[in-house]
């Protein structure tokens, strides 16, 4: 039996662990990455496990979220993260070089290796064929310095394309659909592989656009093969050495199959306000549209970009629409104004935003009240724009376009001939805005540059011998990470100090929350189905740490949030029974007895009392040894340093 492409970048990575689904497997990392609004944490965690240097083939610090200086707080973090990366030996991409994923697509991926990054995105680079994994910061932190990274061992997906796509129709809709059949649950525990030959119609900028958004299904990571169409998008970045070829085996053997027929794509859009809510442009009709956003990780490369300009050549935005566009990263940025493409959109009366994720973390261009934003984006969850009753629709660049000149939602297919834009042979790079770190013989001299705003971890202590506290809080299915820690101008800088960013924990959904968990002194939370989706931000998980909660009780959790609450020291709990859940109430007093105990036996099946009511509730915590150690200890950092 032959192996897909996960299948063989992980067994050549393989640190322990057997390839069978479910398993806990450790996987050697070769690159990480972080940003700005996880990267403080993750280099505070990376210092308090006390490794001098990285021990990665290549680590790089990016600067892209949090660059609205409205204090000292953004400009502070980011003179800490570079004087980091200078004395530890990560490479630091200054703020203006661009998007993350963008920038390390183009400059450092490579194809065949691993990649984790602070970033729920970071699948990002399965477009050029590597296994690129979004994590929590810790994790980050111990995978610099040598550490395996580890995972359960997911089901294989494999999607086949067939055809190719029709004119104005885009890599986008692609994804729109698989997350239609799929949903933002389906992923959950799976890589998602695409083949047929449908993919070689594809250029690596529109593999990277479906592989990007892959993370709204919950899935592991998504890959593409590595080809010969890899190796010339590696060849016009200058990189051509860092091509490897890879491709599933004939005999492969895949959990699921999905056949997906190109051809039969039409323009679809993502509806408020979930990434699997899809319509066709035509099923919307001519809604009037206030705003449109053109940029993110996901849509901001050259080629979306020359698209969005060919349309707007030569023609007015609506009056009724405020156009941003926001390029991915410097060198695209750079090539649009070489080439004069950079003045039809100015021409055209777009806002030109600097390369940073800007309006899709709520980073400023929050739309109007109740007002209809087109954007596109990977996300849409209600109140993530920065505008608590915006209506977030995610769309490819060309219906963003098209629809920004007309006012109303419009298909890209009434533009008429759709316009050709080739892969340029050579792109316009120049590595000039990423600092290389120090060498190892100055590293002792180097003084890490620390500003008031920076909080060390927050406290952490052993799992108790027995847990009673109240239930503080207790919410509905799909709640994602913005609902626990939301982003947005006004929080994000705090992102580094987590007593001060805790006050606005869960305030979306309840604004009482911060005060009465901290008053409570310890609590659990109580959730539904697929709790923790979204970002990979671990302050969702260190937020409750600080304010008190001991356990998270939910139907089903998210990957990377469940990962992130044992990372922190937390219990992720599960009802055995769904129907348990309405017989907990916020504030009624519940019971883990001899918890520690029963953990340290191996026994997965617990019984929470519920005191107030009398109900006894069989819960699962299904941990491996190596997360049940993490968990008796009080978290990663404590197990890190208790085990060198």
């Amino acid at each position: 039996m032959g192996f897909t492409i996960a299948q063989k970048i992980i067994k050549a990575h393989l640190l322990s662990g057997e390839m069978t689904p479910g398993c806990e497997v450790g996987l050697k990392i070769d690159q990480t990455l972080t940003q700005d609004a996880t990267g403080t944490m993750a280099y505070l965690e990376f210092e308090a496990i006390g490794v001098p240097r990285v021990k990665t083939e290549k680590s790089v610090a990016y600067i892209d979220h949090n660059t609205l200086q409205t204090g000292f707080e953004n400009a502070d973090d980011h003179r800490f993260i570079q004087s980091v990366c200078k004395k530890h030996g990560i490479y630091f991409s200054r703020p203006g070089n661009g998007i993350c994923h963008q920038v390390h697509l183009e400059r450092f991926g490579k194809p065949g290796k691993t990649l984790i990054g602070s970033d729920s995105h970071t699948p990002t680079g399965g477009g050029i064929g590597m296994l690129a994994i979004g994590a929590g910061g810790l994790d980050v932190a111990v995978a610099m310095g040598g550490g395996a990274y580890y995972i359960s061992m997911p089901k294989m997906v494999r999607i086949n394309l067939s055809g190719k796509l029709q004119p104005w129709v885009s890599a986008k809709d692609i994804i729109l659909e698989v997350l239609r059949i799929m949903s933002v649950k389906g992923g959950v525990g799976k890589i998602i592989e695409y083949g047929g030959e449908g993919v070689k119609t594809l250029t690596v900028p529109e593999r990277a656009t479906i592989t990007n958004m892959g993370a709204e299904l919950g899935a592991t990571t998504s890959v593409f093969p590595s080809d010969e169409i890899t190796k010339t998008f590696l060849k016009a970045q200058g990189r051509e050495e860092d091509w490897t070829e890879l491709s599933a085996d004939e005999d492969a053997v895949y959990d699921e199959v999905i056949n997906i027929n190109l051809s039969s794509l039409v323009p679809m859009a993502a509806c408020p306000h979930s990434p699997d809510n899809i319509k066709t442009i035509e099923e919307i009709g001519p809604q009037q549209v206030d705003q449109v956003c053109i940029g993110s990780c996901t849509n901001s490369s050259y080629l979306d970009l020359m698209r969005v300009a060919a349309i707007l050549k030569g023609k007015t935005v609506a009056p009724n629409v405020s156009l941003a566009i926001a390029p991915g990263s410097k060198q695209v940025y750079n090539m649009l104004a070489r080439n004069g493409a950079l003045a039809y959109i100015i021409e055209a009366g777009a806002r030109i935003l600097e390369c940073a994720c800007g309006p899709c973390i709520g980073m400023g261009q929050s739309p109007n009240s109740k007002g209809i934003s087109l954007r596109t984006f990977n996300r849409n969850f209600e109140g993530r724009s920065g505008t608590k009753d915006g209506q977030i629709y995610l769309v490819s660049p060309e219906t963003a376009a098209a629809s920004a000149l007309t006012g109303v939602f419009t298909d890209p297919r009434t533009l008429g001939e759709a316009v050709n834009i080739p892969l340029p042979e050579k792109f316009d790079f120049n590595d000039n805005m990423v600092i290389a770190p120090a060498p190892v013989e100055e590293m002792d001299g180097i003084e890490v540059l620390r500003g008031p705003n920076i909080k060390p971890y927050p406290a952490t202590a052993p799992l108790a011998e027995t847990i009673d506290v109240p239930c503080s809080l207790k919410v509905g299915d799909n709640i994602t990470t913005d609902h626990i820690m939301p982003a947005g101008a006004k929080i994000l800088p705090l992102r580094s100090n987590i007593p001060a960013i805790s006050q606005h924990c869960f305030t979306v959904c309840d604004k009482d929350f911060p005060e009465r968990a901290k008053k409570l002194g310890a609590s659990i939370i109580v959730g539904g189905v697929n709790y923790g989706q979204g970002s990979s931000r671990e302050h969702a998980a260190l937020a409750p740490l600080y304010l008190g909660v001991k356990a998270v009780l939910v139907k089903s959790f998210a990957r990377i949030h469940r990962a992130n609450l044992i990372n922190a020291g937390i219990l992720p709990l599960t009802f055995v029974d769904e129907a348990d859940y309405d017989s907990i109430s916020e504030g009624d007093e519940l019971s883990l007895p001899d918890v520690r105990k029963l953990i340290s036996e191996r026994k997965e099946q617990l019984t929470l009392i519920n005191k107030t009511n009398g109900k006894e509730i069989h819960v699962l915590c299904e941990l491996s040894e190596r997360t049940r150690d993490i968990i008796l200890a009080g978290g990663l950092l404590d197990f890190t340093r208790n085990n060198g």
